[in-house]
């Protein structure tokens, strides 16, 4: 099997550690865990430097709980004759499944997990061996190949081990593929081995393989080798290799915003956060003074023209013990809403910095139509964006497992202090930030025709909520307007600024608190490069230029290509992901998943421009 390439910002997502990837060769593969990651490379000795790869977004570092990132490595033919550094560094995957059928004579056969190329079979007609394609997985994030012999046997323990054989009887979807054992003569068909209760409590694999015991999730990992399991007891259910609830990709996203403060300058906290001075923090510890830094072979010279106080300063900015911004946080925000809160700071005023240039515009030269229901109008020239792959989740987009939980599906062994790492990457963008008029949605939001609109949306995610057990969060109806109207305006920009919708993203900033409030949407659009993008976004964020798009996509949002199907399907039971939809389908209100932050759900047109029966319901209805 030969070397496959592969984009470094898809190593993060959708082909990150757990992840499945088909080779052109036809090949599946799976993801190795991080231990595998800059260990078995084609560098080795001298010409292995691993801090070129590591970078910082110091938020992150202290949310997730590790020291740095680094950036999957590229590829670099070495050149005869030159000594350089990091050569042929590749990023390893493993054969999954592991099970394989005969396309001529159905034979199976299981190979290792470090198997290469294509395999032929034994067998007189030489056939393909081709890889299964069902496999099983656990909402715990475990996945493992199908429990062949078992299935066939219905026995959690088979006492027989004959060879197996994989064919079709002709009957159309997954009741028409057969196993078979040659030894004792036992078969069975695939019927309904992908079926599970919506809660995901109750699998048909898990009932039904063995009539007597319910066969439950091994905790197998594959992806960190064989010898690899974690405690489980989990429901397993049956998923086909191509489906999309193989794999979610768990990231951790953030806009950079430069460490301040009294004395140190920014370019000492950078500096400190990056090699070789960030080696040294590894090795020391928190507990790394000044003086050490001063007396180090190479950190000396870099901070020569530094104070001792300056240093001192920056010190506890990179500790995490000050963050030099004068931040006041809010103690009845959520980790998540925390988070998110010093950036929407950051966008209300304006800055200049090398990572984020933002020029918030004077509301009054807007129309008076339309700057009413607007608080804030910031053009982001310039912006950094680190993406983080914290983890990943199988059966279902979103969980309840923490950080920890994360870090043990990321890697066989836990990493110690110091080297405690996650895969990133960096990109820069452009975008325009729009925070809504407080004082108008305050009124709004308290009208009971909106409550009453958003509740049966709210009740089924709160249902949700206690079946999965997922992490509390409000939905209100600020937080569906906030949303809605971030991808009403994503569809309209695809027209005017030359970017596809999958180039956009949304990032939305909502919080009810009562004398700290957020409603805010940034719409960005961010490139693998250093030199970000090209200012068409920020162009229609202008005066003059915004109007015509709110107005056009206001206008779309009234009326939907698939109404009165859409609204009315909303109204009486819900659509779209989970039914955490009203008015909104892919005709009117849905982007690419890749640019929505929740999984094109808690969307409803009504709450923007109201409805034919309400239309006063909306919050820009007036327009």
């Amino acid at each position: 099997m030969s070397s496959s390439p592969i984009r470094r910002s898809q190593l993060i997502a959708p082909f990150g550690v757990g992840a499945l990837f088909v080779t052109k060769e036809g090949i599946s593969l799976i993801g190795a865990g991080l231990d595998h990651w800059f260990s078995n490379s084609g560098a080795i000795g001298d010409n292995f430097d691993a801090t070129e790869f590591q970078i910082e977004e110091w938020r992150l570092q202290k949310q997730l709980e590790v020291d740095y990132f680094c950036v999957p490595p590229d590829y670099r033919r070495p050149n005869r004759g030159f000594s350089e550094k990091n050569t042929s560094l590749t990023v390893p995957f493993l054969r999954f499944p592991q099970w394989h059928f005969c396309q001529r004579c159905g034979k199976m056969v299981e190979y290792p997990l470090t198997e290469r190329g294509k395999k032929i079979c034994s067998c007189e007609r030489r056939g393909l061996m081709v890889q299964m394609p069902v496999v099983a997985i656990c909402d715990r994030g475990h996945i493992q190949d199908f429990p062949w012999n078992q299935w066939v046997h219905q026995s959690t323990e088979p006492g027989c081990v004959g060879q197996l054989e994989f064919g079709s009887t002709g009957v159309g979807g997954l009741r028409g593929l057969q196993i078979t054992c040659k030894l004792c003569k036992a078969r069975r068909n695939l019927d309904n081995i992908l079926s599970a209760e919506p809660d995901g409590e109750r699998t048909h694999l898990t009932s039904n393989l063995d009539k007597a015991r319910e066969y439950r999730c091994q905790g197998m990992a594959p992806w960190l080798g064989n010898s690899v399991t974690h405690e489980c007891g989990r429901p397993i259910r049956g998923a086909l290799r191509s489906s999309t609830n193989i794999y979610y990709a768990q990231l951790a996203s953030a806009i950079y915003l430069p460490r301040r403060g009294k004395t140190a300058e920014p370019g000492l906290v950078d500096l400190l956060s990056r090699p070789p001075i960030l080696t040294l923090r590894q090795i020391v510890g928190p507990g790394l003074t000044t003086k050490q830094i001063r007396t180090s072979a190479k950190g000396g010279k870099l901070v020569a023209d530094y104070s001792d106080a300056q240093i001192d300063e920056a010190l506890a900015i990179v500790g995490g013990i000050d963050a030099g911004d004068g931040h006041q946080a809010v103690p009845e925000d959520d980790e998540h809403v925390a988070f998110r809160r010093r950036e929407f700071e950051a966008f209300l005023s304006r800055r200049r910095d090398d990572e984020l240039n933002v020029s918030p515009v004077a509301i009054e030269r807007y129309e008076d139509d339309y700057s009413k229901f607007f608080s804030t109008i910031s053009l982001v020239e310039k912006l950094r964006e680190t993406r983080v792959l914290r983890g990943f989740a199988r059966v279902f987009p979103e969980n309840d497992m923490d950080n920890g939980a994360f870090q043990i599906l990321m890697r066989a062994e836990a990493a110690g202090y110091g080297d405690r790492w996650l895969p990133a990457y960096i990109v820069h963008g452009e975008g325009i930030f729009l925070q809504l008029s407080e004082q108008a949605l305050q009124v709004w939001e308290t009208r009971a025709g909106v409550r009453r609109r958003a509740k049966p949306l709210i009740d089924r995610y709160l249902d949700i909520q206690q079946n999965r057990r997922l992490r509390n969060r409000p939905i209100s109806p600020r937080f569906i307007l906030v949303h809605t109207l971030a991808h009403l305006l994503i569809n309209r920009l695809t027209f005017e600024s030359g970017y596809s919708a999958a180039a956009l993203r949304e990032r939305l900033f909502v919080s009810q608190h009562a004398s700290r409030p957020m409603a805010g949407i940034l719409i960005y659009t961010a490139a693998g490069d250093s030199d970000g993008t090209m200012g068409g976004l920020v162009r229609l964020g202008k005066p003059g230029a915004f109007e015509p798009i709110l107005r056009k996509a206001l206008e779309e949002a009234r009326w939907c290509g698939a109404d009165p199907v859409c609204v009315e399907a909303g109204e009486v039971g819900g659509q779209g992901p989970d039914s955490c939809n009203i008015a909104a389908c892919h005709n009117c209100a849905l982007i690419p998943e890749t640019a929505c932050e929740e999984f094109n759900r808690f969307l409803d047109r009504g709450m923007v421009v109201g409805t034919i029966s309400q239309p006063d319901l909306g919050f820009f209805s007036e327009i």
